[in-house]
């Protein structure tokens, strides 16, 4: 029907829009693309004519007799309905707050770029503010602000933290900020009497019906269900160079089982040293040197290290300019009687040079030993009077009024190791790294992490597991392809043990990814989903579990086709740990920001995660599919088959994929104050939620209907996915950096 044309091709071009203006957003401002793109006069148009267009085609296609799809659809419009009330009388601003000042009944309300001041009906007063740390660091934990209202001879008292809202008459206070000197607050006002309701109405619209989708009858689900090809799918949702002088192995690991203050916590002193090796070097231990071994060498025998070519070096201008021809830089090659030899690609601004200027001052903090902060001292603030630990270097400056016996243990312990070790009295060397730990478990008892929690980081650390098996399962991903190819081209199944096997493999590699991942969450604290590599792993953990649910599944029912999925869970794991393998050069695991404590936000990133392994299923069986095609005609039943199963994967994928959306839009209204923000990541997933909903309707738009543009349809889709996921983070940038 030509109302329905018209609906779809006004998606079109509000996907090109969206993409149009999350790239003026780069290149202008985000002002500028949310006020004459996103929301727009003519974009708001352009809405406004796809939602009449398709409730027109709901009715004229009389969709009210399949009821779940008919509110899947209509869900979408009350959310859009919510998102118009939110635009047209939603307000939005920010109130800064000072201890002992007089109460305030304005705002500074945000219209379009500028604000200006607002009032509010009742005053705020700001009566305490405090921040919590994490235990034994001075990273923040929460931000808390205690408030009183005054509404006329009203008085009320609310708490506004991280991730706890404070409402009074339609007006809602997030905690956003605090001055410098810790006695003032920044709070997000938000006012949106109807806009957050009729949205939340949608949001529990959309999540009914498609929960309820599943069971309705006469849709082209069930269809695909019937088929025999895809019934057991429902489940699926040294080097020969003589080595620089170190310590011997024993002694090094005495070293790293002290604690240190990095990276915002306390943890063993094994994390530091295998950061620091895999970010200089490139993997975690060099040679047959251990990263202990390696740091203890820099830092006891410094001139001998000064002239090993250990620091990866990227980049031709850079190599270049350090003189080098290998991959590999001495500390040495950085400095020349002209001074510092990477200093006008600096001022050029060169990437490459940046990295290598950033491993060469971390190396000077290693031999100075400015980073190995493993003095806790407690000292008494002047002003407030209140105690607090800060974690101390051998190369800082001690607090003054520190007792002599501690003044003496801290300014001369390090030295004495190094007296010890250059006499050749290792043993007493050995006893004085244990006296440091002593010293610390005695000084910061309370402070430091649980033994569970420090064996954990201690076993992580000692894993080395991801590049065997990216390694792994992309070369059996690959060879299983191409057997799978074969076999689909002469139109027959793997036997029974092969499959068995392969799935016995696949097993061992997901109870490794699960045993590492559960030591990361121990050691954390939280779920590990906080940065692009926890993501990445977990997609893994995904897509491996997936499959082999899929696969055990058909074997119960005696399917040949168990042996379809198997491939692509072990293409689309080797992908995603590889990528997981890029980003460990800066493996972190620290302290959440308080605003990433929330569980919405490790549901919303699970589910989608979910999604991008199903999407990655139906790309990859495009390509198949493609490459069947230059097979013949005879291919074609295998082809067909495989749109059939890629139909049936893209229910559980874009319904995924729009849940993990919209619980995200959930957490930033609990968190930031507003649903949704325009940033860069969020269109891209809405764009892509978009550019998927196409292919479900088919029987609209009839291309799609036909095997091979379909397949090539969802591998350049895909595209969109990668997109999502790497080109916003490392192209368009935006809140979501970190994700």
């Amino acid at each position: 029907m030509k109302i329905q044309k018209i609906s779809f091709a006004l998606m079109g071009i509000i996907i090109v829009i969206l993409v149009v203006a999350s790239v003026v957003e780069k290149l202008v401002s985000t002002d500028f693309a949310v006020r004459y793109f996103y929301t727009a006069p003519w974009t708001i148009v352009l809405w406004l004519a796809a939602v009449v267009c398709a409730m027109i085609s709901f009715f004229q296609c009389k969709m009210w007799k399949q009821p779940f799809t008919f509110l899947l659809h209509f869900s979408f419009v009350v959310i859009l309905g919510g998102a118009m009330l939110t635009h047209l009388f939603g307000k939005e601003g920010r109130l800064n707050l000072r201890l002992n000042e007089q109460p305030t009944k304005t705002f500074l309300q945000q219209t379009d770029t500028a604000y200006s001041e607002a009032a509010l009906p009742f005053a705020v007063k700001l009566t305490d503010f405090y921040i919590e740390y994490y235990q034994g660091t001075t990273a923040p934990m929460d931000f808390v602000s205690e408030v009183e209202i005054i509404d006329g001879e009203n008085y009320s008292k609310g708490v506004i933290s991280m991730n706890n809202i404070l409402r009074y008459r339609g007006y809602r206070f997030y905690q956003s900020g605090y001055d410098s000197d810790g006695k003032g607050t920044s709070l997000s006002v938000s006012y949106d009497p109807w806009g957050i309701g009729v949205t939340y109405t949608g949001y529990a619209l959309l999540l009914i019906s498609i929960l309820c989708f599943f069971f309705q009858r006469r849709t082209h689900f069930r269809e695909l269900l019937r088929s025999s090809m895809v019934v057991a799918l429902l489940f699926v949702c040294g080097s020969m160079q003589a080595q620089p002088k170190t310590l011997q192995r024993p002694l090094a690991a005495t070293f790293g089982e002290m604690y240190v203050y990095y990276n915002d916590r306390v943890c063993p002193m094994t994390t530091l040293t295998r950061d620091m090796c895999l970010k200089i070097y490139g993997k975690p231990q060099y040679k047959d040197l251990t990263a202990e071994q390696v740091v203890t060498g820099w830092i006891f025998y410094y001139d001998q290290w000064a002239q090993e070519p250990m620091i990866k070096i990227k980049g031709n201008e850079v190599r270049h300019a350090l003189g080098i021809d290998g991959k590999y830089a001495c500390l040495n090659d950085f400095v020349n009687n002209q001074g510092y030899k990477l200093d006008a690609l600096l001022k050029e601004g060169n990437k490459n040079a940046k990295a290598a200027d950033e491993k060469f001052r971390l190396l000077s903090m290693i031999a100075t030993g400015t980073i190995f902060r493993i003095y806790p001292i407690t000292t008494t603030d002047s002003v407030s009077g209140q105690s607090q630990m800060r974690w101390y270097s051998w190369a800082e400056q001690y607090p003054h009024k520190l007792p002599f016996e501690e003044w003496q243990f801290v300014t001369g312990s390090i030295n004495y190791i190094t007296l010890c070790i250059d006499n050749g009295k290792y043993n007493a060397a050995n006893e004085g790294f244990k006296k440091i730990i002593a010293w610390q478990e005695r000084n910061a008892a309370e402070q430091l992490p649980s033994v569970r929690r420090v064996e954990a980081e201690r076993t992580f650390n000692r894993l080395n597991y991801t590049k065997p098996m990216a390694m792994a399962c992309a070369t059996f991903g690959l060879v299983v392809l191409l057997i799978f190819v074969i076999l689909m081209s002469k139109q027959k199944y793997p036997a029974r043990w092969l499959v068995v096997t392969l799935a016995a493999i696949m097993s061992a590699f997901l109870g490794i990814l699960t045993y590492a991942l559960s030591l990361r969450w121990i050691i954390s604290g939280h779920i590990p989903l906080a940065n692009g590599h926890e993501t990445m792993q977990f997609l893994a953990w995904a897509a491996m579990l997936l499959t082999l649910v899929a696969v055990i599944v058909k074997l119960c029912k005696q399917r040949q086709s168990a042996f379809v999925e198997l491939p692509f869970g072990f293409l689309v794991a080797g992908m995603t740990l590889m990528v997981s393998m890029m980003s460990e050069s800066n493996p972190q695991i620290t302290n959440l920001m308080p605003v990433l404590q929330s569980p919405l936000l490790s549901m919303h990133v699970a589910v989608i995660m979910v999604a991008y392994v199903l999407l990655a299923f139906t790309m990859l069986d495009g390509l198949v599919a493609i490459g069947l095609r230059f097979g013949g005609e005879k291919n074609m039943p295998q082809i067909e088959q495989l749109q059939r199963l890629s139909q049936l994967l893209l229910y559980p994928a874009v319904f995924c994929l729009t849940i993990g959306i919209f619980i995200g839009a959930v957490w930033a209204n609990v968190s930031w104050g507003r649903y949704w923000g325009w940033d860069p990541k969020e269109v891209w997933a809405l764009i892509t939620m978009l550019i998927y909903s196409f292919a479900f309707h088919s029987r609209s738009v009839k291309v799609l209907q036909k095997p091979m543009f379909f397949h090539v349809y969802m591998v350049v889709a895909f595209l969109s996915v990668l997109f999502t996921y790497f080109g916003v983070n490392y192209i368009l940038g935006g809140l979501h950096g970190y994700a």
